[in-house]
């Protein structure tokens, strides 16, 4: 049984990193030396605190096939082996607002409760019943409920564990309250009442639904003035580019002559125009950063709609919501609205975004009753 070599690794730029190195046996009997960092000193103040972190990786090395699925591992030792398999800066396979919020959730509820307890001494109810307790919303209950899982999945993926008891977990997702929505009246006024950029901002966001790391992440190079159309090639959260959300996210994005002509004033007052450039590149860093979207929601934005007598809370996400509703209204297909708001199912388009406006209501109640009375005034007409 090996136990690896731990070894503190300085760099060129930053604080130094440890670094654990360990040897495998190649197909052909080779030794194979493998190696990965683990953390830097700021994170791991000595050697012990980051040997803790590679249990999990020890245990994986040391168990042959036959072994893994009965290694006693605990909740903690699992989290710490995902954490270095899946949630590196180097894995592509999840976004770096994912691998944040992951690494979140495992470290304020997972953990501190679940932590010293072994995977076979995990049961479907105890979990159930935690997840009622928590002083949270359920959507968030039902995020835990979900990176439990996927932590199981995980442990069963790499033969640390056999089964997952929380797939009979039921933790329901719906929102205490219904998210709101401004009416075209609303965001007109709105509009009136902005500055260039904001109104620009705005009027984008309102038209095309771009979630909030896809509208900041835009440069001049992604808008095709001629043609009418935006590309949404990435997304920018808490400073970091990456990725868009999904592969439909990427797809071209409609964009309306008014919004165009929008986007072509600011263009000129900017002084950053280049195609690299962002199109709301911050200021303050001179152009290498685009603007920091809460910042210009809490300063500029919603003061303006104060005056202009919105009394409803609204972020960013409230003009995509906006969108969709608004979409709805006017009749348009399913398959449009999805196609819009580059969902990559349909069933994101209806149950989370969409919602019936009242005039709609009220229209659809008055044809239902159209309905019943045109039959019962053809009966009497015909009596």
């Amino acid at each position: 049984m090996q136990q690896g070599s731990l070894i503190r690794s300085g760099r060129k730029r930053g604080p130094d990193v440890w670094q654990f190195r360990w040897a495998e046996r190649g197909p052909y009997g080779k030794r194979i030396y493998r190696k990965r960092v683990i953390g830097t000193v700021c994170q791991y103040t000595d050697a012990d605190s980051a040997r803790r972190v590679v249990t999990g990786l020890l245990r994986e090395i040391n168990a042959n096939v036959f072994q893994r699925c009965h290694l006693p591992m605990t909740i903690a030792e699992v989290c710490d082996h995902f954490v270095q398999r899946e949630l590196t800066k180097d894995n592509s396979w999840r976004s770096y607002s994912t691998k944040k919020l992951y690494k979140a959730y495992l470290n304020r509820w997972v953990i501190p409760c679940w932590g010293s307890v072994r995977l076979s001494e995990v049961r479907t109810t105890e979990v159930e019943l935690w997840l009622r307790s928590l002083p949270l919303a359920k959507s968030s209950c039902a995020k835990i409920r979900g990176i439990l899982s996927v932590l199981f999945n995980h442990a069963c993926r790499h033969e640390l564990f056999d089964r997952n008891p929380i797939g009979l977990v039921r933790q329901g997702a719906k929102r205490r309250t219904t998210p709101n929505v401004l009416t075209p009246a609303e965001i007109k006024a709105l509009i009136h009442g902005l500055g260039l950029r904001e109104r620009t901002l705005v009027l984008l966001a309102a038209s095309t639904g771009l979630r909030q790391s896809e509208l900041f992440g835009l440069k001049w190079g992604d808008i095709n003035f001629a043609q009418g159309t935006m590309n949404v090639t990435r997304s920018i959260v808490y400073g970091v580019v990456g990725p868009c959300k999904t592969e439909a996210s990427q797809k071209p994005v409609p964009v309306h002559p008014t919004v165009l002509e929008a986007l072509a004033k600011w263009k000129e007052g900017s002084r950053y125009t280049k195609s690299d450039d962002w199109v709301f590149a911050s200021g303050r860093h001179r152009g290498p950063k685009p603007i920091w979207g809460q910042a210009i929601l809490r300063k500029h934005i919603r003061p303006v709609a104060q005056r202009v007598g919105i009394e409803k809370q609204f972020g960013w996400y409230t003009f995509r919501h906006t969108y969709s509703t608004l979409l709805r209204s006017v009749g348009t297909e399913f398959k449009v609205m999805q196609e819009l708001l580059r969902h990559s199912s349909l069933r994101s388009t209806l149950d989370v975004y969409t919602q019936a406006i009242s005039p709609a209501k009220h229209a659809a109640q008055a044809a239902v009753l159209a309905l019943v009375f045109a039959s019962e005034t053809n009966s009497s007409a015909l009596a």
